[in-house]
């Protein structure tokens, strides 16, 4: 019997694709690992991870994984997909200070804050840290800074052909047309075999006039394309009204003529899909993609074990899965039934 009857491609037709994001930026290798299993239990269509053979190869290990443990019900195999970025982009940054600095009577507000528990008494915690920037302002000194990184070509290209990832998503913003412009030549290439490409984007004012430049620029695929509507980038475990800003671009990009599937990020929670039902828009678009939500909500299940894998631990594994099933369900559920 095929352990997974249905395909990520069938999600994205049928208007329920469900993407985690485990980080552009993310290396927490066993959290990564278990995330990918947790959610490809849950039904999970793709899992988004950073352009990191490591990274990659602990999410793969997760979804292989999960086809070994009984007593689950697995739907869909996820697509494997890696997040680049044409220049600054606040998903690929990293915080960074020295505690050196920081007074002793210091209440420590930044590591209070974290959502990644990525700050302790040492400073950051590199592999943790995803860039949310959260920190930045509750410094009462102002000691955190950020360093950005920008997947150079050189860099990517091996690792796009030598991984056998499923997916690339582009992270860029209105005003890179050169940026953009170069990075797709030096990756189009290695991009003939893949079975989805995204392209991730933040609202403007000029950003019809942006998406029609990189879909010239890209010409004909291979494959088809989803347009990441990016409303307010990993804050959806902030609170409900973060999700309105992803589906206000949705909205301006389904009325265009671009073509591709379009798929929310950025505040995606739990709110979303009741959002999208009452704006008569669940089903018009592909999907969405929840990232620090999705994270939040099984990671204090995984901090309990922090030094064996999921599977030696059956009660735990279930109570993540349960949880990541609710939210998977919660769109698949209600997209088909609509």
């Amino acid at each position: 019997m095929n352990e997974y009857p249905y395909s990520p491609l069938r999600s994205l037709l049928e208007g329920h694709w469900f993407k985690l994001i485990c980080g552009a930026s993310y290396q927490d290798l066993p959290t990564i690992r278990d995330l990918a299993l947790v959610y490809t239990l849950a039904g999970a269509d793709c899992i988004d991870v950073a352009a990191d053979r490591a990274v990659i190869e602990a999410a793969r290990e997760g979804i292989e994984s999960a086809a070994k443990i009984p007593g689950f019900a697995r739907k869909t195999r996820p697509w494997l997909m890696v997040s680049l970025n044409d220049g600054e982009d606040p998903h690929f940054r990293k915080a960074l200070f020295d505690p050196n600095l920081c007074p002793i009577d210091c209440s420590r507000p930044c590591e209070r804050i974290c959502p990644a528990n990525a700050i302790d008494a040492s400073g950051v915690i590199d592999r943790r840290c995803y860039g949310c920037g959260r920190c930045l302002p509750v410094c009462p000194l102002g000691l955190i800074e950020t360093r950005s990184r920008i997947v150079e070509p050189g860099e990517i290209v091996p690792i796009l052909l030598e991984t056998d990832i499923d997916a690339i998503e582009i992270h860029t913003s209105v005003g890179h047309e050169e940026s953009f412009r170069r990075l797709w030549e030096a990756i189009a290439p290695a991009t003939e075999n893949l079975k989805i490409l995204a392209i991730s984007c933040q609202d403007h004012e000029n950003l019809f006039d942006y998406l029609r430049y990189i879909r010239e620029t890209i010409g004909k695929l291979s494959c088809p394309l989803i347009w990441q509507t990016d409303g307010r980038p990993m804050s959806g475990d902030i609170g409900k009204g973060t999700t309105h800003p992803a589906i206000a671009m949705a909205r301006k990009v389904l009325s265009s003529d671009f073509g591709g599937f379009v798929q929310l990020a950025g505040g995606t929670n739990a709110h979303t899909v009741t959002k999208l039902e009452q704006m008569g828009l669940l089903g018009k678009i592909a999907g969405i993609a929840y990232g620090s939500y999705a994270r939040s909500i099984v990671l204090p299940i995984l901090d309990r074990i922090p030094t064996a894998t999921l599977e030696n631990h059956p009660e735990s594994l279930r109570e993540a899965t349960g949880i990541a099933i609710d939210l998977v369900s919660g769109l698949k559920d209600r997209a088909v039934t609509r």
